[in-house]
């Protein structure tokens, strides 16, 4: 978009931000203004203008902003964070951060997987806020969980129908990316293929209220079928699913991820995968030492 746009906001320090007031901002050669629309509990609907007609709001946020480094890092941008706070896969813009447990992994780490017969396959992943928002509900059924994008080749999904052994998710929106797939696939199976793109979006609670009935491979290979039906090489959604303690899962056999902090939705993922033993497994990471959250240490959880 050019000249102007509506965005939600998180905001720090609103209270300082008074409803009429304009702010102004100079990014280069570019004058940005900004205004309140609208506000709610947990975002701003902000109006952005900038003086410049050719110049598109991508091209604005590039000279205006900077990498969206975790607050707990309390240091500011290095020139370095361009690479270093990012995959070494990623292609597309669009993401609130980075994919983190993906930034383990090296050109060198990829060669030796390989050696191994370990082979990879990519989604895109639009991180949004619901990775970060705090669960603030006394109980989990009261935390609204924010959707998300994904992005899925038809190429991958029928890879993954090949390969049910062994998928090991690398992140917990990539696991919840693939886990999707398999509830989008129970859908279209319950519809007998005739269902429009809108009704695959899965819902929070839709893991939890609907029968599953089907394996993973036949969830996926519907799923597919579909998308060959509707000439479709690429499945552009979003998900709202929640993965917490009594779900199952049902495509990967393992998570690789970071430590996470506590009251998070990460966290009940975790719990979910490892059972109790998600208190040993932080217990012992709390008493070594092992760093937390985006730059922290890794861990390879198995469903148990």
């Amino acid at each position: 978009q050019k000249q102007k746009v509506w965005w939600k906001c998180l905001i720090g320090g609103a209270s300082k931000w008074k409803h009429g007031m304009v702010l102004l901002k100079q990014a280069g050669d570019v004058i940005i203004e900004a205004a309140i629309i609208d506000r709610t509990t947990e975002a701003f609907t902000i109006e952005l203008r900038w003086d410049d007609p050719d110049a598109s709001f991508a091209e604005v946020l590039q000279k205006a902003g900077a990498i969206p480094l975790p607050p707990y890092l309390h240091r500011d941008v290095e020139e370095d964070d361009k690479e270093r706070y990012q995959t070494i896969y990623a292609r597309e813009q669009g993401s609130v951060a980075a994919p983190t447990a993906g930034l383990h992994f090296t050109k060198r780490l990829f060669e030796k997987l390989q050696t191994r017969k370990i082979g990879h396959g990519f989604v895109t992943l639009h991180v949004g806020a619901g990775t970060f928002k705090p669960v603030k509900a006394e109980k989990m059924e009261h935390h609204d969980m924010h959707a998300e994008w994904m992005d899925v080749s038809l190429d991958l999904i029928e890879e993954l129908s090949a390969n049910m052994d062994g998928i090991v998710a690398v992140g917990t929106t990539s696991l919840r990316t693939i886990e999707s797939l398999y509830w989008m696939g129970v859908k279209i199976e319950r519809a007998n293929g005739r269902i429009q793109k809108d009704a695959l979006f899965v819902r929070q609670w839709d893991p939890y209220e609907i029968e599953p009935g089907i394996p993973g491979k036949d969830a996926l290979r519907s799923l597919a079928d579909w998308m060959k039906a509707q000439q479709m090489e690429r499945l552009v959604t979003k998900t709202q699913i929640i993965i917490a303690p009594g779900y199952q899962l049902k495509l990967a056999k393992g998570l690789v991820t970071n430590f996470h902090q506590p009251q998070s939705t990460l966290l009940l993922l975790v719990a979910a995968i490892t059972g109790n033993d998600w208190r040993k497994i932080y217990d012992y990471s709390m008493n070594n030492d092992f760093r937390f959250l985006s730059y922290g240490d890794g861990c390879l959880l198995w469903n148990k």
